[in-house]
């Protein structure tokens, strides 16, 4: 993958926006080029839509960025329940026909509908999240999600006092995958007695493993009764249900792509938020919206990993601070991930 300059310069340190400000929105009939060039950026939720306090959530601090700095008009639109590629195309090509540009799908998902679009406009500038996709005027904004959950390994394996810790993934995706990898490879580089419990909600998104706090609430409880005592969650609106039963039984959890600490509806669990593994998903949305409106709009893979500030793990809650060897053992795994001394799996 080639790495970039101006849009990862741009992007570091937005993902701590909070998420304030409405965007509007709306959807109409597919066809050709744009109606017009003078509306601003787009975006389509992923599963889970806004208010996930995570990934989607990260997405729409960046557009309020955008939309506050910039001063132009914003859409952002939220999936529907089973919806097929078809529905995905046609929301993503209804944006570009409005003239929002650039339209970003947000997640791997629209992988397939972002293909077929992007080259039916081709004078519109598409992004898509967390997936690779061809095209001359498409971004594929892709991060170094093992890296950070490396990070929250360490930071498990200093927490923990039962030598039992837990990761909850949403559903079973080589995306996912990056995350269970990352966050076990941090936690047995740090205390090889330590114990990885993994579970996976679903195989597929229709089934609402990124959407359905109940069952990472029910996975999480089945994790606490075997002793793990810091639970890791990489699924999206389940992860809330994660963090619930982790500050129902007293342990440490850990959340992810938002400093889940920080969030307004997480408030009432926020003492059992060690850390969150970061991922600036609002500071990628953002900078491609800037590309756009400074007339030089960004194509091509667009890599965020630790060096660029792209990914990394908060340090909000206070208690962060108080655990033993927690911070010197994170800030030293972060700078030999840099320094390319460890290699972070992927898989």
């Amino acid at each position: 993958m080639r790495r970039i300059s101006k849009l990862t310069r741009v992007a570091v340190g937005v993902a701590s926006l909070g998420l304030v400000a409405t965007a509007c929105g709306g959807t109409s009939s597919d066809s050709g080029d744009s109606d017009s060039n003078d509306k601003g950026l787009a975006i389509a939720y992923d599963v889970g839509g806004k208010g996930d306090q995570s990934f989607n959530d990260a997405a729409y601090a960046g557009l309020t960025k955008a939309k506050d700095e910039f001063g132009y008009k914003t859409a952002d639109i939220e999936p529907t329940e089973g919806e097929t590629d078809a529905d995905k195309e046609q929301r993503l090509a209804s944006l570009a026909k409005q003239g929002y540009n650039p339209v970003i799908g947000v997640g791997f998902a629209y992988g397939p509908a972002m293909k077929a679009v992007a080259a039916k406009y081709p004078k519109t500038t598409f992004g898509i999240v967390d997936s690779v996709v061809e095209g001359k005027n498409v971004a594929s904004l892709v991060f170094a999600e093992e890296q950070a959950s490396y990070l929250a390994g360490v930071a498990a394996a200093k927490a923990t006092k039962t030598d039992v810790v837990g990761f909850v993934g949403g559903v079973d995706v080589p995306l996912i995958h990056k995350f269970e990898a990352g966050y076990k490879q941090g936690v047995q580089d740090t205390n090889s007695k330590v114990k990885v419990l993994s579970q996976y909600l679903t195989q597929t998104a229709e089934e609402g493993g990124f959407s359905s706090p109940d069952k990472g609430k029910a996975a999480a409880e089945g994790q606490i009764e075997k002793k793990a005592d810091v639970l890791y969650a990489a699924a999206g609106l389940s992860g809330q249900g994660v963090i619930e039963a982790a500050a129902k039984a007293k342990v440490w959890a850990i959340g992810v792509d938002s400093d889940q600490y920080k969030q307004a509806a997480l408030a009432p669990y926020k003492n059992y938020i060690l850390t969150s593994a970061l991922k600036d998903v609002g500071g990628a949305v953002y900078a491609l919206s800037k590309s756009v409106h400074d007339d030089k709009p960004l194509t091509g893979t667009q890599t965020f990993d630790l060096k660029v500030n792209g990914v990394g793990l908060s340090e909000s809650n206070p208690e962060y601070a108080k655990v033993a060897g927690l911070q010197d053992a994170v800030n030293k795994a972060k700078q030999e991930i840099i320094d390319g001394k460890i290699k972070v799996d992927t898989e």
